[in-house]
């Protein structure tokens, strides 16, 4: 009797090079919220990373932060990494909207500096939703 099954294909959403890269950041809870655990990633950002401690822990979660992302967020057309790289170093211009093709908020976003960096830290907490949605609506 032949008890192997294929395992279910994983694809690569995000990337531990750029995982790491904000986990260099980590005790603002960056990586946490790119991995989509926004709870965590606010504890992180009002704590500094649980005082350091958890923020060097991190450094050997991020693996299994990487491959629970991969199997959490719709694979697409959209690329995550892009759109957090966007959103982390230019959201207050809304590129990270423009690359979603969320052209109004993308131009409320310019405008009114991430509508008043309210908009961005919304974005955040809820990034890998609205990629994994424009992803699904796009198959």
């Amino acid at each position: 009797m032949n008890t192997y099954q294929p395992a279910t294909p994983q694809h690569d959403t995000h990337s531990k090079v750029i995982g790491y890269l904000l986990w260099i950041f980590g005790f603002t809870g960056s990586h946490r919220f790119y991995y989509g655990k926004p709870v965590t990633g606010t504890i992180w950002f009002f704590t500094l990373g649980l005082l350091g401690i958890g923020w060097l822990i991190d450094l050997f979660l991020i693996p299994a932060m990487d491959r629970e992302a991969d199997k959490r967020f719709q694979p697409g057309r959209l690329d995550y990494n892009v759109a957090w790289l966007l959103l982390t170093f230019t959201g207050i211009f809304g590129l990270h909207r423009f690359y979603q093709a969320k052209w109004i908020s993308g131009v409320i976003y310019l405008f009114t500096g991430g509508l008043f960096l309210v908009g961005v830290l919304y974005d955040f907490l809820t990034l890998n939703t609205q990629i994994s949605e424009r992803n699904y609506e796009r198959r």
